[in-house]
C-alpha cells in the first residue's frame, strides 16, 4: 500500500476581498530592499529647465566668490550644462570672476571669454583691463571696455578717461582731455565716486573744461556724500566711521575723506579688476612693471605706465606718481599726506614730457594736482 503523498492547497481568499492567493505551509520571504531604492526620478529631473535657469541667474548675480559658482558646476552634469549656458553667465556678479593673478592659466582665460560672449559687462571689464595692461594687448582690451561703456558701465567709461587723459597705449600726443571729460561726466552722472572726483578736479584746475571753482566744488562735496551712503548702504557699524580723529593719532586707518566733518570713512572696495592689476606686477615683477615703467602709487588702482613718464609725479616729493586726480586725492587722505616731504627743485624737476605737477591745498584739504607749463 503506497503511502498518502500530502499536497499543498492553494485557496483564494475571495471572500476577504484582496484577491490574494495564499498557499498553506509556505513560509513569506521577508523583504530586505528599501522601498527608497525602488523609488522614481529624482526630484531635480522633474523640475523644468527654465525654472532651473532662474535659480541659477539669480545665484550667480549674489555669488560672494568664484567657489559659489564652482560649486554648483560640480554638482551634476545637468547643473553644470544648464549653469554654463549665456543666460546664467551674463548675469555673474563681480565676485564670481574674480580671477587671482597667481592663479592666472589660459582656462581661465578661455571662461572670461566665454562670459564676454555671453553679454557680461563685467566680464568685459575685467578681460579689458587685463589684455590692455597686463596681456599687452591694447587695442583689443580698449575695444572691450568700450563694449562696456556702450552699455553704461560706469567703471568701464571712467577707465576710458584715464586712458584718454593720460594717452595710454600710444604718445603724449595722443592724449585727449576733451573725450576725457565727456567720459568722466558719463561715468560721473551715473554716480561713480571717482569719476565724480575725477571730474571735480578738472573744474576746478581747468584741466580738458573750462575752470569753473564752484561747480568743481559741488562735484567734489557730491563725490563724499555718495561715498558715504555707500558706507552707510555696506551695513558698516555706526562707530567704526563716525569718530573724531585722535589729536596723537599718527596715522589713520581707512580712508577719511568726509574728516573735516568728524567722519572716519573706509577705504572703498577695490574692484577686483584693479586688484588683479596690482597682484599682476607683484608676482611677476616686484611691484613694477619692467622698463623703467611705474605703477600708480594709489594702492587701489594697479594700472601701470604704457610708457615712460605717463603718470605725473608730485612735485613736492617726487616719489609718488599717480594715474588721475582721482588717485591721487585719495593716496593723498589715505598715507602720502603723512608722508610727503619737500625735496630740491631740481631733484623733484620734470617728468619728461613737460607735464611737471604741483600740489596745492585747497579749503577741503583735497590735494589738487595743477599741470605747469
Amino acid at each position: 500500500m503506497l503511502p498518502v503523498r500530502k499536497t499543498k492547497r492553494a485557496f483564494n481568499s475571495a471572500d476577504a476581498g484582496d484577491g490574494v492567493v495564499f498557499t498553506p505551509g509556505k513560509k513569506r520571504r521577508r523583504c530586505l530592499s528599501s522601498p527608497v531604492s525602488e523609488a522614481g526620478p529624482d526630484l531635480l529631473d522633474t523640475i523644468p529647465d527654465d525654472l532651473v535657469v532662474s535659480i541659477l541667474r539669480r545665484l550667480a548675480s549674489t555669488s560672494r566668490c568664484p567657489a559659489d559658482f564652482i560649486n554648483v558646476l560640480m554638482t551634476c552634469k545637468r547643473l553644470k550644462g544648464l549653469a554654463t549656458s549665456p543666460h546664467v553667465l551674463s548675469r555673474l556678479s563681480r565676485e564670481a570672476i574674480a580671477v587671482k593673478a597667481q592663479n592666472w592659466s589660459e582656462a581661465a582665460h578661455r571662461f572670461l571669454k566665454r562670459c564676454v560672449d555671453a553679454g557680461s559687462l563685467e566680464a568685459c571689464y575685467t578681460l579689458g583691463m587685463i589684455r590692455f595692461y597686463c596681456l599687452q594687448n591694447r587695442g583689443n582690451g580698449a575695444s572691450l571696455m568700450a563694449k562696456a561703456a556702450i552699455s553704461s558701465y560706469a567703471p568701464a567709461l571712467y577707465s576710458l578717461a584715464v586712458i584718454q587723459f593720460n594717452g595710454s597705449g600710444g604718445s603724449k600726443n595722443d592724449k585727449d582731455l576733451r573725450a576725457g571729460v565727456a567720459l568722466c561726466a558719463r561715468a560721473a552722472f551715473l554716480g561713480h565716486v571717482d569719476a565724480l572726483r575725477e571730474l571735480g578736479h578738472c573744474l576746478q584746475d581747468g584741466y580738458g573744461v573750462p575752470q569753473n571753482v564752484s561747480e568743481g566744488r559741488r562735484f567734489l562735496v557730491q563725490a563724499n556724500a555718495r561715498e558715504l551712503a555707500a558706507v552707510l548702504s555696506s551695513g558698516t557699524e555706526a562707530r567704526s566711521w563716525l569718530a573724531l580723529p585722535h589729536p596723537n593719532q599718527t596715522q589713520i586707518r581707512g580712508c577719511p575723506l568726509l574728516s573735516d566733518f568728524g567722519c572716519n570713512v573706509p577705504a572703498p572696495e577695490i574692484h577686483p579688476a584693479n586688484r588683479f592689476l596690482a597682484d599682476w606686477f607683484a608676482v611677476r615683477g616686484g611691484d613694477a612693471p619692467g622698463d623703467g615703467l611705474r605703477l600708480c602709487s594709489h594702492g587701489g588702482c594697479g594700472r601701470p605706465e604704457t610708457r615712460k613718464h605717463e603718470f605725473r609725479r608730485c612735485s613736492v616729493c617726487g616719489v609718488v606718481n599717480y594715474c588721475s586726480r582721482a588717485c591721487q586725492a585719495l593716496d593723498w587722505k589715505l598715507r602720502h599726506k603723512m608722508d610727503c616731504a619737500p625735496v630740491e627743485q631740481d631733484a623733484a624737476g620734470g617728468d619728461g614730457e613737460g607735464n611737471n605737477v604741483q600740489v596745492e591745498g585747497n579749503v577741503n584739504g583735497d590735494n589738487v594736482l595743477v599741470p605747469m607749463s
